[in-house]
């Protein structure tokens, strides 16, 4: 019988925000699969488990993924953590997922922070519809085509991004977006000096060119504004001269009813005149 992989979220700061079931599940776990050892060992430290650890990241996912799959297939159990927060969101353990799910072998999930949920919620802007987009290529071209794509997006967008590359992230999303766009910052999240920079992304350019970003960032920007439908006209699907000869019929002379259905239809009234008298030659 297969073991269980848990994907177990960890704290983005706060160790207390660690849950009672993310410490239960370390205890009878067989190994623990961390994106960091050395900050995961410090948590187990804190919270005196002992527990054997394996790394598991972007440039062992391929090698890795293999070993822990054929451990699960053995019926060990495994705990997989991130960095910080809830794995399998912008790093390789959606990639271990995918491979549980592909052998066969269980998936849960011990639910807990997420660094980019806790900033809408924080941003103070709209949180009924949103999109994830986390961090931006390092790529010139790809980010900027990537902030194109979602220029038009009416949901409320999540980006990552950390502090080295927060100052051309914002130029871009400036140049992208508009600068009159609203945004919030959030850094040191859960933290003593948790931060929340509410602006517009030409407030933001103008604040980091003058001060450096410090820490890792989530960044929330509002949506693009949505299309005003242009209001229909009540009199568009009839014909202009069933228009015209309702308006004779209830007694209007023919110019008065030409003038009355020009000004229905916010039309010219020769043009509507024109029109009319066309089926006349």
């Amino acid at each position: 019988m297969s073991g269980k992989l848990y994907l177990c979220a960890t704290p983005i700061g706060n160790l207390g925000d660690v849950s009672s079931r993310c410490l239960e599940v370390f205890g009878f776990v067989d190994l623990i699969a961390a994106e960091d050892t050395r900050r995961t060992l410090q948590l187990l430290n804190h919270f005196e488990v002992s527990k054997p650890l394996t790394s598991y990241h972007e440039h062992n996912k391929h090698e890795k993924g293999g070993y822990i799959i054929s451990l699960l297939k053995n019926g060990k159990n495994v705990a997989l953590v991130s960095d910080a927060g809830t794995p399998a969101i912008s790093d390789p353990g959606e990639d271990l997922v995918k491979l549980c799910i592909e052998n066969d072998i269980e998936v849960t999930s011990i639910p807990g922070p997420v660094a980019g949920i806790n900033a809408l919620i924080l941003s103070g802007l709209p949180t009924r519809r949103f999109a994830f987009e986390g961090f931006l290529s390092v790529n010139k071209r790809h980010r900027r085509e990537h902030l194109e794509s979602v220029k038009n997006d009416t949901h409320t967008l999540i980006f990552y991004e950390a502090p080295h590359k927060l100052r051309n992230t914002i130029d871009d999303m400036q140049k992208t977006f508009g600068g009159e766009r609203r945004i919030a910052l959030v850094r040191e999240l859960t933290k003593l000096h948790e931060e929340v920079k509410r602006c517009t992304l030409s407030e933001a350019a103008q604040f980091y060119k003058d001060n450096s970003p410090r820490g890792e960032y989530v960044i929330v920007v509002e949506g693009a504004a949505e299309a005003v439908e242009p209001e229909k006209n009540e009199w568009e699907d009839i014909p202009l001269r069933e228009h015209i000869d309702k308006y004779i019929a209830e007694g209007m002379t023919s110019k008065e009813a030409i003038k009355q259905a020009a000004a229905d239809r916010n039309l010219p009234k020769r043009e509507v005149y024109n029109e009319y008298h066309r089926g006349d030659n």
